[in-house]
This record gives C-alpha cells, structure tokens and sequence, in this order.
C-alpha cells in the first residue's frame, strides 16, 4: 500500500511540475544596447542644451543597466537620476505625478521607501501598456529640462520599442 502511495505521489508531482511550466511568462526587455542608446541620447540632448546630468536606465524590475555621470556634473546627481527612474519604474508614469500627489497629499504612501523621489526627469520605459524600464535624469536646472532629455532617450529608441 505505501510503496501504491508512493508511486501516486510521484506521478502527482511530476504532472505538477509540468503544468508548472506552461505558467512562464513571456515578456520584453530592454537590452543593455539599447539602454545605453537611451543614457547617450538623453547626455547628449542636455550637453547641447549646456546642461551636465546623470543618468540611469533601469530594467523591467528596477535593475540598473545604465549609470552614466556627465562630465562635470554634482555629486548628489548620480543617486538623484537613479531614485527618478525607480520612481518612474514603481509608479508605472513619470516621477512628476508622484511629486505632483505629493504636493496634495504630504502622507502619500510610498513616501517611504528608500528609492522615491517626488522630483520630475524620471520616465517609465513602455512597450505598449508593459513598462519595460525607466529612465532618470538629474543635473539640468530644472525637472522639465531633466524630462525632457529622458524623453529624447526613449525617443531614439522609439523604433526599437515594439
């Protein structure tokens, strides 16, 4: 009886592991080629525009890809892109509206966690409605300028992300 238990038990699991794999999902990722056409684009349009930043290109999970430090750029600009980008990534939509729901509601939720920034110049990276990364800039003199070069980032890419 047990050894009929046994062999049961066995023959459960296994359909269990098999079912298992047709459960994988299957998504896109941003390649590491691509996120750093995105880093380039965005230092490039700002150096043009005499402005010095930073930037990070996050993956589908938050991972960094790119970290670019522009010449000539503050110390605290570095960690600035990458928290713009992570609050882009998490909120699914540029970090301006969480630092807009900030503004209206001082007590936002994810206020606390260690990577959101309420700052404009973050970017979530979107293929379709799947958010495949972010991007954060940092160092123009102002969120609208530092969004504007994250745009141009994404923007070169445009053809890529389909």
């Amino acid at each position: 009886m047990k050894k009929i238990a046994f062999i049961a038990g066995i023959a459960l699991t296994s359909g269990l592991a098999g079912s298992a794999s047709a459960q994988l999902v299957a998504h896109k990722d941003l390649s590491v080629t691509t996120a750093v056409a995105i880093a380039q684009t965005a230092v490039q349009t700002c150096k043009a525009q005499g402005y010095n930043v930073s930037v990070h290109v996050l993956g589908r999970s938050g991972e960094v890809l790119v970290a670019m430090r522009g010449d000539d750029t503050g110390p605290h600009t570095l960690e600035n892109s990458m928290k713009k980008a992570w609050t882009a990534r998490a909120q699914r939509a540029p970090s301006v509206n969480f630092a807009n729901a900030v503004k209206t509601n001082p007590t936002a939720g994810a206020l606390h966690l260690t990577n959101m920034v309420p700052a404009q110049g973050g970017l979530p990276i979107m293929v379709g409605e799947d958010v495949i990364g972010a991007v954060g800039v940092s160092g123009a003199p102002g969120g609208d300028k530092d969004e504007a070069c994250a745009k141009s980032g994404i923007d070169k890419v445009a053809a890529d992300l389909k």
